[in-house]
């Protein structure tokens, strides 16, 4: 079972190795790494590029999770059924870590909100999604800061996770649970590992607030 969960990895990986927000700027002429924050993500697409190149950002990086789990569950519905779910949460890992450190733009890439949005709508909770996104767009919509935003969705998808867990939402127990435990806390580290200079600004006050680039 070891195999199948860097199998579960390596195609996360390789899902996550599409960049939308840079190939959707080369397209344009524009090459989102020497734009604002030089992030390939969706808010440097949407600060730099406008509200269609981040809503698109968005939902390719977004997709792109969703993409690998699916063709995990695909490969192991039949065989290792038991712990879908577990190795769900391994390609959904391994899509954020495709989309931070892509090799081929020497491993800068995003800081993986958008891609974790794809882990939370695989979780095929729909009380998970929604409370997750009313977090994200309550906490934008009362600080102006995405990076606030982000954070604090990370923390309630992972606090969502438990108590689904515990209740036996995902359909495994023991081990197997606090596996998932473990890679939705994972999540959570990786995704302040990526915001820290965010919130070094937020400490300072010179963190930027939510804009919109052009059209």
């Amino acid at each position: 079972m070891i195999i199948a969960r860097i199998i579960a990895v390596a195609i996360g990986y390789a899902c996550g190795l599409f960049e939308t927000g840079y190939f959707y700027g080369k397209k344009k002429g524009v090459d989102i790494r020497t734009k604002g924050s030089g992030n390939a993500g969706t808010t440097n697409a949407l600060r730099t590029m406008g509200k269609k190149a981040g809503l698109i950002t968005l939902l390719g990086d977004c997709l792109k999770c969703v993409f690998a789990v699916l063709v995990v569950r695909l490969i192991y519905g039949g065989s290792h059924g038991d712990i879908l779910p577990v190795l769900s949460m391994y390609a959904g890992i391994g899509a954020v870590l495709g989309h931070n450190y892509p090799f081929y733009m020497k491993f800068k890439g995003g800081k993986g909100i958008a891609v974790t949005a794809g882990i939370i709508i695989t979780s095929w909770n729909i009380w998970i999604m929604l409370i997750c996104l009313a977090v994200f767009v309550g906490m934008v919509a009362g600080t102006k800061y995405v990076s606030v935003g982000s954070l604090a969705v990370v923390i309630t998808y992972f606090l969502c996770v438990v108590v689904y867990g515990q209740m036996g939402g995902f359909g495994v127990q023991g081990s197997y649970l606090y596996e998932i435990y473990i890679l939705a806390a994972l999540v959570v580290i990786s995704a302040f590992f990526k915001h820290r200079s965010n919130i070094q600004r937020l400490r300072e006050g010179t963190e930027n607030k939510l804009s919109f680039g052009g059209k």
